[in-house]
């Protein structure tokens, strides 16, 4: 797990501070978003994503790791199989802190973290997908330049000519109901 900071703990001591941070994912995993102090949250951040890469192994290892970890097997099932399949396209990041103020007692600073179980945004992929393909592209596109510029004349010179004749039936249209009504 990620190595505790120097200087004061959570807590009390070392094995306290651990034992927090637990029972801070196992709730996370099971609540999905949990509201706490601000630097609960940033000390929580890492222990909870390394749990999560954990568990997108999948492997029986990284359960028993896990399962070492949070003792709560109704929780670490719900890890590997909901969570997991959840994020296992997304690189990183399976976390996200918000501050939302100031606690009203002891004026602390509070924040939500949430698990991020939304897909990865389609836009990402497809532009991914695309620098893949435009540098594969590239010699293929330097060959092929020219015949597509005639390509694009042509269309223009086409377009233009149906953009003429479009007002010219119009006109006629409103021609014809005006002799109607004459006779």
């Amino acid at each position: 797990m990620p190595t505790p900071t120097k200087g004061p703990r959570l807590g009390g001591g070392p094995a306290h501070e651990r034992l927090m941070l637990a029972n801070l994912a196992a709730s996370l995993f099971e609540h999905k978003r949990i509201t706490t102090t601000v630097t609960k949250a940033k000390r929580l951040k890492p222990y909870a994503e390394r749990l999560v890469t954990f568990a997108k192994r999948g492997d029986l290892s990284s359960r028993r790791r896990v399962l070492g970890l949070i003792s709560d097997k109704g929780i670490v099932h719900e890890l590997f199989t909901d969570i997991a399949g959840a994020v296992a396209n997304r690189e990183g990041g399976y976390t996200r802190i918000t501050k939302i103020g100031n606690r009203k007692g002891d004026n602390a600073p509070m924040a939500v973290i949430e698990l991020v179980l939304e897909p990865v945004s389609p836009k990402q992929a497809v532009v991914a997908e695309a620098t893949k393909a435009a540098e594969k592209a590239a010699p293929a596109a330097e060959e092929a330049a020219p015949a597509a510029e005639e390509e694009v004349v042509e269309t223009e010179a086409v377009e233009a000519a149906e953009t003429e004749e479009a007002p010219a039936e119009e006109a006629a249209a409103e021609e014809a109901p005006a002799a109607d009504e004459a006779k």
